[in-house]
């Protein structure tokens, strides 16, 4: 293979699973996965259901987000034994606790297949060329990057940074994510269209998915499906089934949206 020959990664799932995420706890609902056990049964319970993917946070013994590169080993090396066949992404959410430079190490300690990283968290300091060759970094070790994105000025930021060739846009995967924790910052299905429609201004077409906060969350999926997009879903996001009712488990919610789409 000639040096200059990108090699493709895989393209993101139709639907990824966010089964915890870094905030929600037992205490809001007792089926949210903590131990890796947890989220190692919670992912083949999904895989069943129909998820091709698992977007995995770890938590600490006190059961708090934590960017543990040994906690993130054995349970990558736990879904590659159960579900070989899903797509493994880790997270390098910071959550106000971790800087870019401890974002950064952790992926280089892990160098897994599939990694979603804020691009808001990781220029938070600045573009410094610390980040800049993290994500040259990745491109060259044929890590996927899914940038997450939590505005549309975000994306603007990316395309300005494709575009100067700051940020590798060989094969772009994107998070458009609509609201946020809490009720101060509603989802709408109507914000998806402002991302969209800033996608022509990039070199190559990406590879995008929506996640959704709070009730409204699979009316914002089913849209970004009509327009083209995949989707993540699961308790980092929301527990509500699209009937009001509350979620027993992440898989009831895979099943529910899957068994929900549009027959044509």
């Amino acid at each position: 293979m000639m040096p200059d020959q990108t090699i493709p990664v895989p393209p993101l799932p139709e639907v990824m699973v966010a089964p915890n995420g870094a905030r929600l706890k037992k205490t809001d609902h007792p089926a949210l996965p903590e131990t890796i056990a947890e989220t190692v049964a919670t992912a083949l319970a999904c895989a069943r259901a129909g998820a091709g993917g698992i977007h995995a946070h770890v938590r600490d013994r006190d059961g708090n987000h934590t960017l543990d590169a040994g906690l993130y080993r054995e349970l990558l090396i736990e879904l590659a034994r159960v579900v070989p066949e899903m797509q493994h992404q880790i997270t390098t959410e910071a959550v106000g606790s971790y800087s870019p430079a401890e974002q950064v190490k952790l992926v280089r300690a892990i160098q897994p297949d599939s990694v979603s990283v804020s691009l808001a968290e990781m220029t938070s300091e600045g573009w410094t060329s610390e980040v800049r060759d993290f994500y040259r970094w990745c491109d060259d070790s044929n890590i996927a990057v899914q940038h997450i994105l939590y505005s549309q000025d975000d994306l603007r930021h990316l395309v300005q940074l494709c575009s100067e060739g700051q940020i590798p846009a060989t094969r772009l995967q994107m998070l458009f994510v609509l609201g946020r924790y809490g009720e101060g910052v509603p989802s709408t299905p109507e914000a998806i269209a402002g991302f969209v429609e800033l996608l022509p201004q990039l070199a190559v077409k990406p590879d995008w998915a929506v996640c959704a906060f709070g009730r409204s969350e699979t009316a914002c999926l089913r849209e970004a499906e009509r327009l083209g997009g995949k989707v993540r879903i699961g308790f980092e996001n929301n527990t509500i089934n699209e009937d009001g009712t509350t979620a027993r488990d992440n898989a009831e919610r895979i099943f529910q949206f899957i068994s929900g789409r549009p027959r044509h």
